[in-house]
């Protein structure tokens, strides 16, 4: 498997089921208020307690706090179709200006830098690139592992910083 079919792996795992295992970090299948709150932390993201438990309490049919993984799915589902919506709205030439896609990009590829980026140093060391694809049910051999390292770490410091990660995915 070479770095391209690697990266391609990546961008393609990186989709809402793959969140929703980010999330499940005890892997019971359901994501608790608790869990949210960890991965936002994580990226960068700070939320208050009320808040994240009233996303939940929107999300969970159930009404037991807990999200399993098809209210998730709808959830998130809901939440597009409305950013859909107003990107429309955002689109019509008589509006403000619409939204910049190359901005989109650019924060999906700090999230799952961070997401890489256990520590927030602002690397990805070879422990953090294992487990992040291990995560995403991606693991990787010695071999591959070594591979994409020697492929990314472009200034060969033993580490992935964000050009890195950004020349390696894009």
């Amino acid at each position: 498997m070479d770095h391209k079919e690697i990266a391609s792996q990546v961008r393609g795992e990186l989709n809402l089921r793959t969140a929703f295992d980010l999330l499940d970090r005890n892997r019971d299948g359901r994501v608790t208020a608790n869990e949210l709150q960890f991965m936002l932390k994580n990226l960068g993201i700070n939320v208050r307690d009320e808040i994240i438990h009233d996303l939940i309490r929107e999300a969970s049919h159930s009404g037991n706090g807990l999200i399993n993984e098809a209210e998730f799915l709808q959830w998130v589902g809901r939440i597009q179709a409305l950013r859909d919506e107003q990107q429309q709205h955002d689109d019509n030439p008589s509006n403000s200006k619409p939204l910049d896609e190359a901005d989109d990009v650019t924060e999906d590829l700090i999230a799952a830098f961070r997401v890489f980026d256990r520590d927030g140093n602002g690397f990805i060391t070879r422990d953090e690139l294992q487990t992040a694809m291990e995560m995403i049910g991606e693991p990787l051999n010695e071999q591959q592992l070594e591979q994409l390292l020697a492929i990314a770490d472009l200034d060969q410091d033993g580490r992935i910083n964000y050009e890195e990660f950004t020349r390696l995915l894009l």
